[in-house]
Order: structure tokens, then sequence, then C-alpha cells
């Protein structure tokens, strides 16, 4: 996935400015995507070049105008083509499981404290995405509110299913790591 395809992704929802782009992409444990506030700017202007979103400036106070980007028809087509596009796994750039892979080469009690540790990371990872999928679920999501406000009252339910169900697999992942991890602790005490 592209930081280009997840920011029309959320400005499919509704027009935002990079400031509150970037705020959205701070709260990721409510999303799938992760975006540093220096690579945000930069392609907004890129897309923006592209003709894929629109900026138009906006006044907020005596001195101050921001702008606040909006897909274009080229943008909604770009998002729609690549949601529609079957794309190849990503590459396998887990540090992790790299750590994972020397177990060997360190004390057993220490892995077994390095797994502990994972396995609380994905507990909380399991229990945040649980809570989203319910929010969603219930149509109480900031940002699935705006979308639902331009979609008619018959595709609400689908569309907050499919939206909780990508946080019921970050769960059912998280959860199946949790077992994962417990059965490398049983391996380190044979």
């Amino acid at each position: 996935m592209s930081l280009p395809h997840a920011l029309l992704g959320v400005l499919d929802a509704r027009p935002m400015s990079g400031y509150d782009l970037a705020r959205f992409f701070d709260a990721a444990t409510g999303w799938v995507w992760a975006a540093p506030h220096s690579q945000i700017y930069p392609t907004l202007r890129k897309m923006e070049q592209r003709g894929l979103i629109r900026g138009d400036d906006e006044v907020r106070g005596p001195r101050l105008t921001r702008t606040v980007y909006s897909l274009t028809e080229e943008g909604k087509a770009e998002l729609a083509g690549w949601v529609a596009t079957a794309h190849p796994l990503p590459v396998i750039r887990d540090p992790f499981l790299l750590q994972a892979l020397h177990f060997d080469l360190i004390d057993a009690n220490q892995a077994h404290d390095v797994l502990t540790k994972f396995i609380e990371e994905q507990e909380q990872l399991a229990e945040e995405a649980e809570e989203h999928r319910d929010k969603l679920l219930n149509k109480d999501s900031e940002l699935l509110k705006e979308r639902l406000s331009s979609r008619g009252p018959a595709e609400h339910e689908r569309i907050a299913r499919l939206k909780a169900h990508v946080f019921d697999g970050i769960a059912g992942m998280a959860r199946y790591k949790i077992s994962w991890a417990r059965q490398g602790q049983a391996l380190l005490l044979e």
C-alpha cells in the first residue's frame, strides 16, 4: 500500500487539511496505516500536481489560512482502480521475526522475556482493534460517520461491517501471534 492511496482513502470520507491528515495518521491505532508528517505534505503536493486531489484555501482567523484537500474525479478513479486490483504480497521485513530466528544465540530466559513483552504488545493491539471494530459496528467512528453521510442509508450497515471486518482481522492476527509466541516460550523450556 502506498501513502497516496492511504490519503485518497481518507479523503474519500471528507476533505481535510494536511494538519488534519497528520493528526488522523498519528492516531493510527484506529486505522491500518501510519504516516510520518514529513511524508504527508510532500505527498499531498505531488498528488495535487497529478490532479488526484484539489487544495482549496480556507480562511481561519484574521490572518491564517489553511489548505483543505478533497478528491477529484481522477483521484476517485485512481482509488477505485487501486482497490479493485490484486496486489502482490509485500516482502517480509519483520524485525521481530528476525530477532526470534536468532533466539538460539541467547539465554532461554532472556528469549522468554522478549516473547513475554511481544505477547503483551499483541494483546494490547488485539484489544484496540476489537474496540475499534465495535465502534465501527456501532457506527460510532468519526470518519465512518463522515463517509456514511454521503452514502445511501441502505448501504450503511454493509459499509460498517466491511470496515469492522478489517479490524476483526487485525485482532485475529494478533491473537494468532500470541499463540505462536506462547508456543515459542514452550520450545525454549524444552
